[in-house]
């Protein structure tokens, strides 16, 4: 048995290659082989979001505080509340955030192919990014 203890890993900051606006990361976790989820606590700053990504196995959040929004590729900006289970299936492009005017945290989980979770493609424009409507 592993047990992380709460607040045992310095919070980070998250890439601005990967994430517009101020994005905080923490309870990062690795299941070591041969399992592979992975994951970490996602708190988004309010304007703060992801850039587009995909992930080889999908991606599972389950929103944990505030309001957020969450895209796929070609489709509406959905509003997620605390509670929410929001799934990307595999390689679906999509990204997922904050609102402009309220901060949001989830947790997100994905696993591994190849020793890879996620693939980062390019930022969400703000024009796209406040499309909502």
């Amino acid at each position: 048995m592993d047990i992380k203890k709460n607040g045992s890993q310095p919070s980070a900051t998250g890439p601005s290659d990967w994430f517009s606006g101020t994005v905080r990361i923490d309870s990062r976790f690795q299941a070591e082989e041969p399992a592979r989820v992975g994951g970490a606590t996602v708190t988004f700053e309010p304007g703060a979001r992801t850039a587009w990504h995909t992930h080889p196995l999908g991606q599972t959040l389950i929103v944990t505080a505030g309001c957020g929004w969450a895209q796929h590729d070609g489709g509406p900006i959905e509003v997620i509340h605390p509670g929410d289970i929001v799934w990307f299936p595999p390689g679906e492009k999509h990204w997922h955030g904050a609102t402009a005017t309220t901060a949001m945290t989830h947790i997100a989980i994905a696993e591994l192919l190849n020793g890879k979770a996620v693939d980062w493609l390019e930022k969400v424009s703000d024009e796209d990014y406040l499309a909502i409507g």
